[in-house]
């Protein structure tokens, strides 16, 4: 099986931690950006100009039917960005975009002959979204193989790590200060540190504080 690998990237701190963890493991690495309709156009070009400056091919699909089916705080500005309350999803999940943009992806991996997916997800911060789940990721990662017939392998760095130790993997590739300052996680659209208010904002923070602070502990 070669070691190439299809990156799904949104330019977010977590899927450019994973393109520079596919960079240093693939011999070969393409990133694929979505297009759904997304509020912040922001997120497309900073995906983009990553791409362009580390070098990789870059591929953005329209995914534009997603925001029509599915309404969300994510492309609508008429809906508010809200944390999930008793029991209910956040309203910046969106119906089935992982299960959409992974297949995509893998359809894209195929055509290339890649065998190698490499997904941001994480079930420790995954903020209630059942597409970030480890047992979605290893039923999906089946379903591809036999609707392709081809061997397709799944990877999911940040599974179990919480943002402290995202922040940690980056650091550990010399890659922290790049991504605190040319990547985009934030709702309104802010880039590096964000607004600081939003979900996703305070997020990213408390998990750079923690880690700044336990890595001043230990040295």
């Amino acid at each position: 099986m070669n070691q190439k690998a299809v990156v799904v990237f949104s330019g977010g701190q977590d899927s450019t931690t994973c393109l520079f963890w596919a960079l240093e493991r693939f011999e070969e690495v393409v990133a694929v950006t979505f297009d759904y309709g997304q509020r912040h156009r922001l997120e497309i070009e900073c995906a983009q100009r990553i791409a362009k400056e580390l070098g990789v091919e870059h591929h953005i699909l329209d995914m534009g039917l997603l925001s029509q089916l599915a309404p969300n705080a994510l492309t609508r500005d008429d809906i508010p960005v809200q944390s999930g309350t008793n029991g209910n999803l956040p309203s910046t999940f969106v119906e089935g975009r992982n299960l959409l943009f992974f297949s995509f992806a893998a359809v894209l991996a195929k055509v290339k002959d890649f065998h190698h997916l490499v997904v941001g997800v994480s079930q420790t911060d995954f903020s209630g979204y059942p597409d970030c789940r480890n047992d979605f990721i290893k039923s999906l990662n089946v379903t591809l193989n036999l609707a392709m017939d081809y061997p397709f392998e799944i990877h999911t760095p940040m599974m179990w790590l919480d943002k402290a130790q995202v922040w940690a993997m980056a650091d550990t590739m010399g890659k922290l200060s790049y991504i605190r300052e040319n990547t985009l996680t934030c709702y309104k659209g802010v880039m590096g540190d964000g607004c600081g208010e939003c979900p996703s904002c305070r997020l990213r923070r408390q998990g750079l504080e923690r880690y700044l602070s336990e890595k001043e502990e230990t040295q």
